[in-house]
């Protein structure tokens, strides 16, 4: 069991990250390996920030983690981006 969930969690974390940097744009100055990270950390900012704003569902199923990863990976680059122009 322990090894299907990080391997799901490498799958759904490079697909918000993939999905993340085409929504921001740009090049990947962190690669594909990195992107892949910056989805599963996504994933747990994503997750902190919906259940911020009520919308924290753990039966969402799979569209909906990825949906939240990418929306925490989205956040995270754009941060990133900020932080660096200032």
């Amino acid at each position: 069991m322990v090894l299907w969930t990080l391997l799901v969690w490498l799958v759904v974390g490079a697909v918000a990250g993939l999905l993340a940097r085409k929504i921001i744009g740009g090049t990947s100055p962190f690669g594909f390996i990195g992107d892949m990270l910056l989805g599963i950390a996504g994933g747990i900012v994503g997750g902190y920030l919906m259940a911020l704003v009520g919308l924290g569902n753990t039966t969402g199923g799979l569209i909906a983690t990825i949906i939240t990863a990418t929306i925490g990976a989205v956040f995270l680059i754009w941060t990133t981006k900020f932080l660096k122009k200032s």
